[in-house]
């Protein structure tokens, strides 16, 4: 079939994600933060991309699983 595009914002969101998580944990407790109420953005956020990185990752694989019954067999073996 063609590319899902699930994979590539997965793996973007997954990325940006990350990103953001490992610089909210060493940022914790910072001087940036006073003017958020304390309130740790970018950890909140990158943990909130990288749920939603993973869940299109996740629903990439269940498609493809659930359309392997759509295929013929002769396709299945190659």
């Amino acid at each position: 079939m063609g590319l899902d595009i699930r994979i590539p914002l997965g793996l973007l969101f997954l990325a940006t994600g990350g990103l953001m998580t490992v610089y909210g944990l060493f940022t914790q407790g910072s001087a940036i933060y006073e003017k958020s109420l304390s309130i740790d953005i970018n950890l909140i956020w990158g943990l909130v991309l990288l749920l939603f990185g993973l869940l299109m990752l996740l629903l990439t694989r269940t498609a493809n699983r659930g359309n392997s019954h759509l295929e013929s067999p002769s396709e299945r073996e190659k």
